[in-house]
């Protein structure tokens, strides 16, 4: 069942009908339990019930978790995993930790959610860390181009206790943030309606010259001017309307990204370039966490991990039957429905990519950011490090990848 059947029959008016009664938080955690279609009664049954629980005790730890622009709908699109974490952890906790689940853009955005957690506005937060990277440059460590072969590689990162050392404890050491879970993709250009009736693209030399949105990352501004893709500065929030108005010919970006923003209808191509990370990650304040007994912090490490879990089986799923980033594409996925094309590159055209931009055949043009994150990292050569880890993985189906518990070494 995809997300529109899903969600038939609930208008926005509705949602916010049944969250003015019960509350915003109580309500999306119930949607998102849901396994098949809904109504209105359901729902509100459903969410009175979410109340019921989540009030029967008073908390010890209340926690604003700001989501930047994902609610229970998008949230079945890229499944980032943010309503399962809150869920899980209320229920693990039985009730100690209260989640305040605060989405739309309503508290926070891609880019200003990283810094409301650090001011302490916010205890929790979901955004892609390459948006999260004007905030905490640290995650520029994730974004060395094509380090990552795959997104087996990405989630065999994520498990591994060398994301410890070279990934978390530095991004908490240095921006006094917990890195939980993340979702995994690797990005692309996503190109506009100008590329409509042009063939689909077969080779990086038929994008260059074009002008295409970047986000905050500046490792990806490093490969994508290497590529001659002339990175231009566009907030998330204002990608849509200029690819409808033809400001820029396409967006750095991933397909669920796409999706899940309704910004397919005004994409025609998406070029898998999988040139550098695509992560929708989940990150605690670090002093919010400190705050908990060692039995709570346990808990929230658990309830991180199930999350990583979840996400990785159901992104996995979502990409294909969701999303329709597959040859050939599935029927009714919202690729197929707006006509957004998949340009799979060959092998040997990513491996061109690759030696266009990537740090092992172009180092001169990494040296200042890999000395800096090197430093930030404590003295460990983060680029070779991640790359010599990654290439222990076996996998190359994302949903293989053995789950691990990654602070257990």
């Amino acid at each position: 069942m995809n997300v529109q059947e899903k969600l038939k029959g609930i208008s926005r008016r509705d949602l916010f009908k049944v969250a003015g009664q019960y509350g915003m938080s109580s309500t999306l955690l119930a949607a998102g339990s849901f396994g098949g279609a809904m109504s209105l009664a359901n729902l509100a049954t459903a969410a009175e019930s979410s109340y019921e629980k989540r009030f029967a005790k008073e908390p010890k730890f209340t926690f604003k978790f700001g989501a930047a622009g994902f609610n229970q709908r998008n949230l079945l699109v890229e499944r980032a995993g943010c309503l399962e974490f809150a869920r899980d952890l209320e229920s693990r906790t039985d009730g100690e930790i209260r989640v305040e689940f605060i989405g739309d853009n309503q508290i926070c955005g891609q880019v200003s959610c990283v810094e409301k957690t650090q001011q302490g506005i916010v205890d929790i937060y979901a955004a892609s860390t390459q948006n999260s990277a004007g905030g905490a440059p640290y995650l520029n460590v994730l974004d060395y181009a094509y380090m990552f072969r795959n997104r087996a590689d990405q989630y065999h990162f994520l498990y591994s206790p060398a994301s410890q050392k070279l990934l978390r404890e530095p991004y908490e050491r240095r921006h006094g943030l917990k890195f939980l879970f993340s979702h995994a993709e690797l990005r692309g250009i996503q190109l506009g309606l100008a590329w409509k009736d042009k063939p689909t693209v077969t080779s990086i030399e038929q994008l260059f010259g074009t002008k295409n949105r970047v986000t905050g990352t500046q490792l990806g501004r490093i490969a994508m001017t290497a590529m001659q893709l002339n990175p231009t500065p566009v907030a998330w929030e204002e990608t849509l309307d200029a690819l409808k108005q033809g400001l820029i010919d396409g967006a750095e970006t991933w397909a669920s990204a796409v999706a899940y923003a309704n910004m397919s209808p005004v994409v025609s191509q998406a070029v898998h370039l999988n040139f550098f990370c695509g992560t929708e990650h989940t990150a605690m304040s670090a002093a919010a966490f400190d705050k908990l007994g060692g039995e709570l912090q346990d808990a929230v490490m658990e309830s991180a991990y199930l999350a990583q879990v979840h996400v990785q089986a159901a992104n996995e799923a979502a990409l294909v039957n969701t999303v329709g980033q597959s040859d050939p594409q599935l029927p009714n996925t919202i690729f197929a429905k707006d006509n957004v094309r998949n340009a799979f590159l060959s092998d040997a055209e990513i491996k061109k990519c690759e030696e266009m931009c990537s740090p092992e055949f172009q180092p001169a043009l990494w040296e200042q950011w890999r000395e800096r994150l090197n430093g930030w990292s404590g003295g460990h050569d983060t680029y070779q490090e991640i790359y010599d880890e990654v290439r222990t993985n076996t996998h190359t189906l994302a949903e293989n990848v053995e789950p691990r518990r990654w602070w257990k070494a």
